[in-house]
């Protein structure tokens, strides 16, 4: 049974995360005291949002082996504290590797209680050559992929988890629904080169096709050569854009309908007519 109700807010955070940790927690606290003061029961964080950078991934993931982990400690504290249901983005981790030399991209979800209540690794790896500043990219190098689809019971709904570089492949997003799925979350640091081409074409696609309210949060801005797209948004499941931001650092949130994703069903029930 879901914990949701019908009507309630949910927000997006964009942030510019560079080497130093404590400067980026400090960020996203900024923005997490500006969700809740929105209206917001739930809000996600983005891709990287603590730790941004390669030569900080294995450090700070084998400090994050259980609940215990510093950055783990500091996202239940911040859900408890502001009575907000967050959604960590991901963190390095080493919890559940399978080999020693690499994290996991965790997504971590609390209640707000401050109280751990789901985890999704990210799936697909950001294997890819890009032509912009950095010019290739090899999550592989660092990152253990996951393997497990994640949906959670949230205030908002029945909320399906992913990470950036998966908003590409609508197959886990049909394995979400068919999970339940009311809401799908992807917290992002898109290249501003992937990004401009087709972040805003793949978040509307996703919604459109799944029948769920998209929350895309991001990173906007220059993290040293590496740039990022940001453009954080909130889609509907018609694949409105009821949120979208430019660059920089900010917070943006939306009503979530649910009453409004049973009507779109109803009246378009792809679901019932899917053949493949």
């Amino acid at each position: 049974m879901s914990i949701s109700s019908s009507n309630t807010r949910a927000a997006v955070v964009q942030m510019v995360s560079g080497k130093n940790v404590a400067t980026n927690l400090a960020q996203a606290r900024q923005q997490l005291v500006s969700a809740k003061e929105q209206g917001a029961v739930l809000a996600l964080l983005p891709e990287n949002f603590a730790v941004f950078g390669s030569h900080q991934l294995q450090v700070a993931g084998d400090g994050e082996i259980n609940r215990q982990g510093p950055l783990r400690q500091w996202m239940a504290r911040q859900a408890k504290e502001l009575g907000l249901w967050l959604v960590g983005g991901t963190i390095p981790c080493t919890d559940q590797v399978i080999n020693p030399q690499r994290v996991r991209a965790a997504c971590f979800v609390y209640d707000e209680q401050g109280l751990e209540v789901a985890r999704y690794d990210k799936i697909h790896l950001f294997d890819v050559d890009v032509k912009d500043a950095q010019g290739s990219y090899r999550e592989s190098d660092n990152f253990e992929a996951g393997d497990q689809s994640v949906v959670v019971d949230t205030p908002i709904g029945k909320l399906g988890l992913t990470t950036c570089y998966d908003l590409r492949f609508a197959e886990l997003h049909l394995a979400l629904v068919a999970k339940g799925a009311q809401v799908i979350s992807n917290g992002a640091a898109f290249t501003s080169t992937t990004g401009a081409a087709h972040w805003r074409a793949l978040l509307r696609a996703r919604a459109i096709e799944t029948q769920c309210y998209i929350l895309a949060a991001a990173q906007g801005g220059q993290h040293g050569k590496r740039e990022t797209y940001g453009h954080a948004m909130i889609i509907d499941p018609w694949g409105k854009v009821l949120e979208e931001m430019q660059l920089g650092v900010g917070c943006s949130s939306a009503v979530i309908d649910l009453d409004y994703v049973q009507q779109v069903r109803q009246r378009m029930p792809v679901a019932l007519h899917r053949r493949l």
